[in-house]
């Protein structure tokens, strides 16, 4: 009996046998194929109505009717999307919510990026999100994203990715030179004016910047483009990696962009299973959130809302109380433990390897400002719903109370008068340029979305 009043996390390969396990290392293959093909938001999009379309869910426009067992998607903007279907209950019964975020931290080009120095050819960058600047240099990176010219037509750009493209280079300090440098601390050894990726070295003509021209007549005879396309372009280098498994075991996965397409992917295909749950369901997957989720793409932007108040009139509900009635998993990721790195966090309340899905009831920094902080009642109910399936799950912050912080898209839904809590995977290295989690957390993540859809 005393045992059984102890609370002790669990680590899946105590809970489940082999044939769990086997599930979770297939569920995996399908997420690591999408990783790869949705490097950036705009990808992610692209690749959800893809996957939207298969599942049978047809384009929505403000005013359309609906009934139950309709399905939809939204595409805003090409960066942002909502998934929706009509529960066959009542509709100011509210939604099941699940809402991710598709943009991760990379290097963005500048608006005039292009130049020529020391015999080589650079594209400046601006970083965008919280990144470890050092990290990013002597990796390889691929160029990602589009050019929308002055006429309107708009041109895909995807370099470094392929067996056969060149890749681009942030150069660094040779140590027999770095003396000085060694003396700096972490955050100022790469000033971010130096993430400067190389992109060509041979000359061509008689221009005053021969390197600069051979690039752009590259760029033009490919794309069609001149250097002044770039002031209207979205163009981002992110690492060249592709996923793959580690360790013998093959029980991780590592990755550019887990955060937050490894939360985005487990709530598509949780919402596609289970489609013809009672419960009018509502996946998102926003923009913007690394850096504020400001913008008409991010969640601070009303779309959510007018969405919801649509659809509510449409099928002869109150919107206000629909929102009142709502639920949200707000799927984000949390810091794993790692050994190497004790002192950061308070391990009693520590995401853990291999122990399945993150309730994160406040995020937040210091004293759990700028957070949404989910109520008791609510965490109780989440609980018994992940019971029924016997998800396995934990609790944890994010590190140590005074070590630093921070935030999902938890709090701008709970804003709307909508119970939210944040929901994920554990994640190590998170915003590295290659970030690693665990299958089995990964599968798990994907059981609760299943379970909340459900109950």
């Amino acid at each position: 009996m005393s045992n059984e009043l102890i609370y002790q996390k669990k680590n899946f390969y105590e809970v489940f046998g082999e044939a769990e396990k086997k599930k979770a290392h297939e569920y995996a293959i399908g997420y690591t194929a999408f990783l790869d093909k949705a490097k950036t938001e705009r990808e992610a999009t692209e690749e959800s109505v893809k996957m939207a379309i298969a599942a049978g869910y047809r384009e929505y426009s403000f005013g359309m009717p609906m009934k139950a067992g309709d399905k939809f998607y939204f595409n805003n903007r090409g960066k942002n999307i909502f998934l929706f279907t009509v529960g066959t209950e009542h509709m100011e019964n509210g939604f099941r919510i699940s809402a991710a975020h598709i943009d991760s931290p990379r290097l963005d080009l500048k608006p005039c990026p292009l130049y020529e120095e020391g015999g080589m050819s650079f594209l400046k960058t601006h970083y965008y999100g919280g990144i470890r600047k050092y990290q990013w240099v002597t990796v390889p990176l691929a160029l990602h994203g589009v050019v929308v010219k002055a006429d309107g037509t708009s041109v895909q750009v995807t370099v470094g990715e392929d067996e056969s493209d060149p890749i681009f280079y942030i150069n660094d300090l040779l140590p027999h030179l770095a003396h000085d440098d060694a003396k700096k601390t972490v955050a100022e050894a790469i000033p971010a004016e130096k993430l400067n990726l190389l992109v060509g070295s041979e000359p061509i003509g008689d221009s005053d910047a021969p390197i600069k021209q051979h690039v752009l007549t590259i760029l033009n005879e490919k794309y069609g483009i001149s250097e002044e396309d770039f002031l209207s372009a979205e163009l981002s280098a992110v690492p060249a990696e592709k996923a793959r498994d580690i360790g013998f075991d093959r029980s991780l996965i590592g990755a550019y962009g887990h955060d937050d397409r490894v939360c985005a992917y487990p709530a598509l295909t949780a919402l596609f299973e289970n489609a013809s749950s009672e419960h009018s369901l509502m996946c998102i997957l926003a923009d913007k959130e690394e850096t504020g989720s400001d913008g008409n793409t991010g969640m601070q932007a009303d779309l959510m809302c007018d969405l919801m108040h649509e659809i509510s009139l449409a099928m002869g509900a109150n919107p206000t109380v629909v929102r009142y009635n709502s639920k949200c998993l707000s799927a984000d990721v949390s810091a794993c433990f790692d050994p190497n790195f004790p002192d950061v966090f308070e391990k009693r309340n520590a995401a853990l390897l291999s122990c399945g899905v993150v309730l994160t009831k406040y995020t937040g920094a210091r004293g759990k400002s700028s957070t949404n902080d989910a109520s008791a009642e609510y965490i109780g109910w989440l609980r018994g719903v992940m019971a029924k399936d016997g998800v396995l799950w934990q609790s944890a912050e994010l590190g140590k109370t005074d070590c630093g912080g921070g935030g999902t898209v938890a709090k701008y839904i709970a804003n709307h008068n909508i119970e939210t809590v944040d929901l994920g995977v554990p994640v190590l290295s998170m915003h590295a340029p290659y970030e690693a989690v665990a299958k089995v957390d990964l599968y798990e993540t994907h059981r609760a979305f299943c379970a909340f859809c459900k109950y």
